[in-house]
């Protein structure tokens, strides 16, 4: 049996579905908080069962008969994610898992300026202790990240932002891929893998180049001082911590976390990995990229 957490979320469901493609439907289980939103796997044959990484005494059941287990890390800020993450990687032993993965990041690193790769690099290190073989899929950065930051862009002309530095920005799809692999394949992807990225770095300052050339209108970078940002996004609607939390971001990026690239993750999956600009392409509003497009042609026309 092989068990996905997180099933329901983005980067779950897409393992599921490759798996799905890879081993028939019997073989696949998921554990989840909420078994109603998993309605559709089960009705194509997914064993379902609740759990919930903060309240352990749920995982026994969820994650029973399981003999790999890939485990997504805990989307929680401040300290629950450590322990959630812990509870898991327990639960998984417990359950006497075979191998254990984790999506884990590229940067995890107990002095990291951005709080989440600090849980990662303690999470690799009490999965290393269990004695048991695992992955830890060190991920790049989510791609999809960049769509919380360009709204207002889209709309103004002006991606106004801290300063930042590059990221290898990577495409939830080809992680999915890489980690249903991990799951089905001997030998694939083990221990701490070396960073799974995209091929290229780029900071906003490039973001805003792309989406200039996909929208057809000129998207400028400007860069904002970090306590006026954060003064901005809240006057804006974000809640201060979360905008706290994002400018710790921005301060790894500049520092470079972020700007590493390796062809890991395209060896593994046998292609090359979707670019920033084929993932902004097919994710950017359509009627909004219309309008702007309308806009261009009424101005040159």
């Amino acid at each position: 049996m092989l068990l996905v957490t997180g099933a329901t979320g983005r980067l779950g469901s897409l393992i599921v579905l490759r798996l799905l493609e890879r081993v028939p439907a019997e073989r696949i289980a998921v554990s989840v908080r909420d078994v109603d939103k998993a309605a559709d796997l089960a009705e194509r044959g997914v064993r379902v069962r609740a759990g919930d990484f903060t309240a352990p005494g749920t995982l026994e059941h969820a994650f029973a008969d399981a003999e790999r287990v890939l485990i997504v890390s805990a989307a929680i800020r401040g300290g629950g994610a450590l322990p959630a993450n812990v509870a898991a990687i327990d639960a998984a032993r417990d359950a006497g898992a075979q191998r254990i993965v984790y999506t884990s990041h590229q940067a995890a690193s107990p002095l990291s300026l951005f709080p989440p790769q600090k849980v990662h690099a303690a999470t690799e290190e009490h999965l290393k202790q269990q004695g048991i073989p695992y992955t830890a899929l060190r991920n790049g950065f989510y791609a999809s990240t960049i769509g919380h930051y360009i709204g207002a862009a889209l709309e103004t002309g002006t991606l106004a932002l801290p300063q930042d530095g590059p990221v290898s920005w990577t495409a939830h799809e080809d992680l999915a891929e890489a980690a249903a692999l991990t799951l089905t394949e001997e030998g694939a992807l083990e221990g701490t893998t070396p960073p799974l990225t995209a091929a290229e770095t780029l900071d906003f300052a490039a973001i805003a180049e792309i989406l200039t050339r996909i929208t057809g209108r000129t998207i400028t970078r400007v860069v904002m001082d970090d306590a006026d940002w954060v003064s901005a996004a809240v006057a804006n609607g974000m809640p201060r911590p979360a905008a706290d939390f994002a400018l710790t971001m921005f301060a790894a990026s500049r520092n470079g976390e972020f700007d590493t690239t390796a062809p890991s993750l395209e060896a593994a999956i046998g292609h090359p990995a979707k670019t920033v600009h084929e993932y902004l392409e097919s994710t950017l509003p359509k009627p909004q990229t219309s309008a702007l497009l309308r806009g261009r042609a009424g101005k040159t026309g």
